[in-house]
């Protein structure tokens, strides 16, 4: 597979270095793009000494994880297959549990999704990448600023190794990302309407890449307006279900693609009544986790094919124990084994990379 770029200076991390917030709907996405394949990006990495991209050679050519922001798994199980059918059939293509879980230390947006992308957990005084706002503010303006120390992500860790990577968001607050690995995503779109989002990420997949993460909020959304588990809020994980039928779809349209490309599905955090940010409630802190794609066993627990790792039932449980739960920070380094990457240095989650998607033999 041809690959390509390196990035140019984002419009995201000068409005944030400015201290600028977007807001509003579908006019409100900024999209950072490198150049093309084999253009002047590669010619200028070439002349300048750089490594020119290469094909990474895994188990997938190509990684997408996507995050739906404030899915509860209560809400999963009452509306059902019939109400979610794509989840379902997702479920059914691939490996799976209802029974993950999220950072300990904190279940809001994110920190959860920057333990995803670095494989860390959140308290920097134990390790972890520091991140414990949840909000727009400029400073501290870096991951690494927030942890006092360096801190790769899955995709300075994919840059690293010839590839290419892209962010989708839904909230501006994910430019915090760009501004912390600025030479390593090498397009970023952050757009406020979810369906304009979609759009730009099918888009998108003509491109190729080795990592794409896409993020969708709106479950979040209306359980922060109307309370988890609320008729809107119920509406809200229905609308995130077609979204990701569209997302699979667009995928598995190019034949080629569909074999090359294994598709990551977890959440943030839950919720409960009006809000979700106490971290010892089992509806705050217990998520799905799934996995579909040509290296993943169909229709599998992954309990069930992981011995390594233990169903924690309806408990918290910590980072001491030896048999860790599937947590939503196995993102970047089960994405960066899949990729045949080495795991990030200083991360936590799945650091061995021994997470199966398949049964052993």
């Amino acid at each position: 597979m041809n690959r390509r770029h390196r990035v140019a200076t984002s419009l995201v991390s000068a409005l944030a270095a400015a201290g600028l917030v977007l807001v509003g709907g579908p006019a409100s996405s900024v999209d950072h793009a490198g150049t093309a394949p084999g253009g002047a990006g590669d010619q200028r990495a070439a002349s300048a000494g750089q490594p020119v991209r290469r094909d990474l050679v895994g188990d997938s050519d190509s990684v997408v994880a996507i995050s739906i922001d404030g899915m509860s798994v209560a809400a999963v199980r009452q509306l059902g297959r019939k109400q979610l059918p794509n989840l379902y059939r997702f479920m059914r293509a691939g490996a799976s549990t209802t029974n993950a879980r999220t950072e300990r230390e904190m279940t809001v947006t994110l920190p959860n999704h920057t333990g995803m992308v670095t494989g860390r957990r959140i308290d920097a005084a134990t390790g972890g990448h520091g991140v414990t706002w949840n909000d727009d503010r400029p400073t501290p303006a870096t991951v690494q600023a927030a942890a006092g120390h360096e801190v790769a992500s899955v995709f300075s860790a994919v840059h690293d190794a010839g590839g290419s990577t892209a962010l989708f968001a839904a909230k501006t607050k994910f430019s915090l990302w760009q501004r912390s690995w600025p030479d390593a995503i090498d397009r970023t779109v952050i757009d406020l309407d979810n369906a304009s989002l979609v759009d730009q990420f099918v888009g998108d997949l003509a491109t190729e890449r080795d990592f794409r993460f896409l993020h969708l909020s709106p479950p979040d959304a209306a359980g922060h307006a109307h309370g988890w588990m609320s008729k809107p809020y119920l509406r809200a994980v229905r609308q995130s279900d077609r979204l990701v039928g569209r997302v699979v779809k667009a995928i598995n349209a190019d034949p080629a693609r569909r074999a090359g490309t294994t598709i990551l599905l977890t959440s943030d955090h839950g919720g409960h009544g009006p809000s979700h940010d106490d971290p010892r409630l089992l509806d705050d802190y217990r998520i799905v986790f799934m996995a579909r794609g040509s290296a993943v066993d169909r229709g599998v627990d992954l309990y069930d094919i992981n011995p390594a790792y233990r169903d924690p039932g309806k408990r918290r449980t910590t980072y001491a124990q030896s048999r860790q739960p599937v947590r939503n920070g196995v993102v970047a380094n089960l994405a960066l084994d899949l990729l045949d990457v080495p795991a990030l240095e200083g991360s936590e989650h799945d650091v061995d990379q021994d997470l199966r998607l398949t049964a052993a033999p």
